[in-house]
């Protein structure tokens, strides 16, 4: 019984001491910074793709990598990299511990588990640009938005499987997409926020925007997931693929200007909503 004991209080120790780490200031602070990059980058890629529909000269369609890029042109560009880096490690931190350790409650039943699967995802996405944006900073990255994604698709197709591997990851980004879509419509997105912090404007303004954001952000991945398909089922692993290239497939549709215009407002909107719960996030403890 000692030991059973002696074992129960270790895992209760761990516990507790996970639990202060994750509601802990330190994280709070990180995961507010990490919100804030993610809207920087948001708005970024928004404000470019405004920019080609309104065919004014110099802009042009970027990825998330692209916009970093973008914002490590600009005036302080390399304070702006340093932060952005930060906030991409402190955002894929957060996914890992939605994910892990469910701040939000998301539970363990099916639905919280495709949710908490879907914050792991989340955190890789993240997680892959934070190498290349420590090459911006340091002047080692040579790469363009995107160019190491089609070499991965190539070798991952090269192999047994592979196309099939690819086909489920691209209908797997799609279907996130379309619930992603389904989120903003329904208004049940998750907010980062405590609604008694906020005034009932506060709360109607982020939530609008939320909603916004949230399915244009949808439709964006939704088209990745279908372009990521598409060269599984065409055995094309030179298909374009990622944002940008699906903001470029928006722009060829009947009325594509109007189209990627409304798209990119959204993808504006997702960046300030970020911006927001960068100001008004909370922990739901």
């Amino acid at each position: 019984m000692s030991a059973t004991n002696s074992t129960l209080g270790v895992k209760a120790q761990v516990k507790n001491a996970g639990q202060r780490a994750e509601y802990s200031p330190i994280m709070e602070a990180l995961t507010r910074i990490g919100y804030g990059a993610r809207g920087l980058i948001y708005i970024t890629m928004g404000l470019l793709a405004v920019q080609v529909a309104l065919g004014k000269g110099g802009g042009a369609l970027a990825s998330p990598l692209g916009a970093i890029a973008k914002i490590g042109r600009q005036p302080a560009g390399i304070i702006l990299l340093w932060i952005i880096l930060l906030g991409l490690v402190s955002y894929t931190l957060w996914g890992v511990v939605r994910a892990v350790m469910d701040p939000l409650h998301k539970g363990r039943d099916a639905k919280g588990l495709l949710a908490r699967f879907g914050f792991l995802v989340s955190a890789f996405g993240y997680a892959i640009l934070i190498l290349p944006t420590y090459g911006y900073i340091s002047g080692t990255s040579q790469a363009s938005s995107g160019s190491q994604t089609p070499k991965i698709i190539t070798t991952v197709m090269a192999m047994p499987w592979g196309r099939w591997v690819i086909g489920i990851i691209g209908l797997a980004i799609l279907a996130g997409g379309v619930y992603q879509i389904y989120l903003g419509f329904k208004a049940d997105f998750d907010r980062q926020f405590q609604t008694y912090a906020l005034t009932p404007k506060e709360v109607k303004l982020v939530t609008d925007v939320g909603r916004f954001g949230t399915s244009a952000r949808g439709v964006v991945l939704a088209l990745v997931g279908g372009l990521i398909t598409l060269g599984a089922y065409q055995a094309n692993p030179g298909q374009p693929i990622g944002m940008d290239a699906a903001l470029a497939t928006i722009l060829t549709q009947p009325f594509g200007i109007w189209l990627l215009g409304i798209v990119a407002v959204g993808l504006i909107s997702f960046g300030f909503y970020s911006m927001l719960s960068a100001l008004w996030f909370r922990l739901k403890r």
